[in-house]
């Protein structure tokens, strides 16, 4: 007997204030991850630029602007330049574990202090310990928390310094969210060592790519995704790679908003 998929509805939210570039609106396209076959829906809509939250899968889809652009590294042709591989150095005794996708206080607390100095006045800062629980743990996709710690004391597990939402694709790991201790002086560049790591970690478990969300480029705050070569974006073509011209700065003033039930892009 030949097995029956109902193609996925799709749904498009109500606009509301651009998080990332002043005086546009932002309006997504989403559909619900459902069923014995949501995690090949998901990998599908990965695939061609959907991101997710819990059981969503969802993209922009804004009728007067096309800027966010989905952006994923090339692991397995990436070699760190000279900054990275210090970093890399620099953080080599970290302890990372890939954990089951379940929440604990010591996460929330890490994820409060990050939201406080990093995004005061961003969609997650009235985030409680219900929201991230639901965040983390409404998963119908392979997921995991993946815990960046200090090398252990006394056989006790040492502090945990930053954290990512991850989920495990046919193609590469999706970086959902990531949060980290945001002014420890002596852990300098945290969130750049989080993606580094995920993407040596995906090269070496043979996985092709690593999904860095959505990409913008008249915004300061997704320029860091530039960083790591190669890149691709997806645009009516298809992937493919960015061009000198993609990576040239651009300012642009950012504005505060309210509160969604989607992660930011980036």
């Amino acid at each position: 007997m030949t097995a029956q998929f109902r193609f996925p509805r799709f749904f498009v939210t109500t606009p509301s204030p651009c998080p990332y570039l002043p005086g546009k609106t932002e309006r997504k396209v989403f559909t619900e991850l459902n069923g014995p076959h949501a995690a090949e829906l998901n990998d599908a809509l990965g695939r061609i630029g959907f991101r997710r939250s819990q059981n969503v899968a969802y993209r922009p889809s804004c009728a007067d602007c096309s800027a966010c652009i989905s952006v994923r590294v090339v692991a397995e042709e990436f070699t760190p330049n000279a900054s990275q591989r210090k970093l890399i150095k620099r953080h080599s005794d970290v302890v990372v574990s890939a954990c089951k996708p379940w929440t604990t206080q010591e996460q929330f607390a890490l994820l409060r202090r990050y939201l406080g100095a990093r995004h005061p006045r961003g969609g997650m800062a009235e985030m409680d310990e219900l929201d991230f629980a639901d965040m983390v743990e409404q998963t119908s996709v392979t997921t995991y928390v993946i815990e960046y710690r200090e090398p252990s004391i006394d056989g006790r597990p040492g502090r945990l310094l930053g954290a990512c939402l991850t989920d495990q694709q046919a193609d590469g790991l999706s970086m959902v969210y990531s949060f980290f201790e945001p002014d420890d002086k002596a852990r300098p560049g945290l969130g750049t060592f989080i993606i580094l790591d995920h993407i040596l970690r995906a090269s070496r478990a043979g996985l092709p790519y690593v999904y860095l969300g959505y990409w913008v480029k008249g915004s300061p705050k997704m320029q860091h995704k530039t960083r790591y070569q190669p890149i691709e974006k997806l645009g009516p073509a298809g992937w493919t790679r960015f061009e000198p011209v993609d990576l040239e700065p651009v300012k642009a003033e950012l504005v505060p908003t309210g509160g969604s039930k989607f992660p930011p892009h980036g």
